[in-house]
Order: structure tokens, then sequence, then C-alpha cells
């Protein structure tokens, strides 16, 4: 009887697949974005690698919550996956700040050298201690200063109000160059722009124009002065839950959706510049980088002070790449 029971229950466990998991994920850009495509990308591989059980019924485009609020949903497990700018775990996991540092990488080829290899698994990894999985970045090009005025040099900024993210370790770099920093989520930047509340904020090419920007911006100055990536992220209560075979996935259809992410992002960047110039916005090419660099690149001391992460800053320094 009991050599029956066994027979039976082994039957029913291989005539029934695991479970079904619909998942949702979250991103402050609208549907047509890099980032929310290729999460998108990743949901596609996730559906056809599990044979239909895993899939992202909601990618959450257009969110407009702040990402701090999604963080926190992530925590506490009332959201599954999310995208977010790496500088909203500034004040939280410290490894973050190295990626969002001032004039730290030469060139998008470096950023994603560096992203790809052990430092990138290095910070992912310390995210776990905050309650979240990390899963890949998606870099996200240059960051330039755009608003009411042109900005050429760092004195161009002095006694000027400049909108920053929360967490980010901006507001300090913005302080010493005169400026005041301004808190503000995305969504109220344009409207502040417009009141004056801000006179300029900062951003990429793709993001200044998905969140229409470039409508209440005048001046786009290409100060180049941070690469912070964005991050994809998995809540820990969740993926406490998943089976080995189910994780497995999830971070290899993570990792593929990279490459498709990268190939979008470099078109959109290209594209956006286009739209921002057809619109009437004034490209400001002449500006002193070196001077930024000079002002800035000194505070790294000051913002980091653990010596593992000064050691992690030299090595990205080391890289001999272009």
């Amino acid at each position: 009887m009991v050599v029956k029971l066994a027979a039976w229950l082994i039957a029913a466990a291989v005539a029934c697949p695991a479970a079904a998991r619909d998942f949702t994920s979250s991103d402050i850009y609208p549907a047509d974005y890099p980032t929310v495509r290729a999460v998108g990308h990743m949901a596609d591989v996730m559906r056809e690698r599990s044979g239909g059980r895993l899939t992202l019924s909601k990618l959450g485009a257009g969110d407009q919550e702040t990402e701090s609020y999604t963080l926190g949903e992530l925590r506490n497990g009332t959201l599954d996956m999310a995208r977010v700018s790496l500088a909203t775990l500034n004040s939280t996991v410290p490894a973050t700040t190295v990626l969002t540092l001032p004039y730290l990488f030469r060139s998008t080829a470096h950023e994603r050298r560096v992203l790809d290899g052990p430092i990138g698994l290095e910070i992912l990894a310390a995210l776990e201690r905050v309650g979240v999985v990390g899963l890949v970045f998606y870099d996200g090009g240059p960051r330039s200063t755009y608003g009411a005025r042109p900005v050429r040099s760092p004195t161009d900024l002095r006694g000027v109000k400049y909108r920053v993210q929360q967490s980010s370790n901006w507001a300090p770099m913005v302080r010493a160059m005169g400026a005041q920093p301004v808190v503000l989520p995305l969504a109220r930047v344009a409207p502040s722009m417009r009141a004056g509340i801000v006179d300029v904020a900062e951003g990429n090419w793709s993001s200044f124009v998905a969140l229409e920007h470039h409508r209440a911006a005048r001046f786009f100055s290409q100060t180049e002065h941070a690469r912070s990536p964005g991050v994809v992220l998995f809540s820990r209560r969740i993926w406490d839950t998943l089976s080995d075979e189910e994780r497995a996935i999830i971070r290899s259809a993570a990792r593929e959706s990279v490459a498709y992410y990268r190939r979008l992002w470099d078109e959109n960047e290209a594209a956006a510049r286009r739209t921002a110039e057809a619109a009437g916005v004034q490209v400001v090419d002449d500006v002193d980088v070196a001077a930024f660099a000079r002002a800035l690149v000194p505070l790294h001391a000051t913002v980091i002070s653990d010596p593992r992460l000064k050691a992690m800053i030299e090595r990205i320094q080391a890289d001999p790449g272009p």
C-alpha cells in the first residue's frame, strides 16, 4: 500500500508542472523608453525558457512615483521587480556611490567594461543586504546640465537652483560649485522649471526628451559630468520563494537583455538629440569640461571615505582601455 502511494505521488509530481508565476515590474519611464523595452525583452526570454510558467504581465511604464518609493515596495515584497537609477541606493549601499561619481568613466566603453566585470558583480552582490537582488545594470550614457541658461563652466552655476535626485551624492557636488541643490522627483522637474522653482536639472538625452523636459528647457549644456547607470532589481522576499531553476532563468534572461538594451540605447540617444534640436533646444558644445573635472574630481575623497571603496575607484581608473 505504501509503495503504491509513493508511486502515485511521484506520478502526480511529474504530471503537474511547477506553478506559474506572474510578476510585476516598475519603471518611471514611458513604455517606449529603452529600459522599459529591455525589460519587456527580458520578459519574453523568461516566458520562452520557462515554457510559459514565468511571466511579466505588468511592466509599470510611466509610473510617476519616486524611485525611493519603488525601492520600498521591492523591499517589503509588494512589488516583484523594478529598474531604478543606481543613485537611489547611494544612501543605503555606499558601494553604489562609486559608480555615480563625476568624471569617473572616460567613455561609454569604459563604463560598460566595469559594469560587466568583477566590480559590477561586487556592487550587485552588495545590494542583497538591503532586501533586493541586483540582476544587471543598464548604463545611462553621459549626464549633462539643461535648463533656462547655458552652462559653460562651474562659475555659471553660482547661485543657480539645481534639481538633484533624492538619495543622490550629487547634492554636495552642486554645493561645491556654488549652486543650490533642490530635491525633486522627475515628474515635477518640467513644471518646476517653468515656474522658476529650479533653473537647471541634469540627465541624459533620452530622459530629457522622454520626460518632455526639452519643452521646458532652452539649453542643453554638454557637461557630461557623470555616467550613473540604472539597475534591474528583484525583491529579495519574492526571490526567496523561487526555485533554483526559476532564479537561473530570471538571471539568464536579465543578462541577455543587456545587449538588447544597449542597441536600443545607442539609437535612442542619437534620435533624442535630433528631436530636442528640432524643438528649438540650443545645444551648448563649448563646455569647459576640464574646469568641471578640476572642480569635482577632488571631491571624490570627500564623498568616499571607506578604504575599500577608494581602492575600487583606483581599480576603475586603472582600466587601460579607451
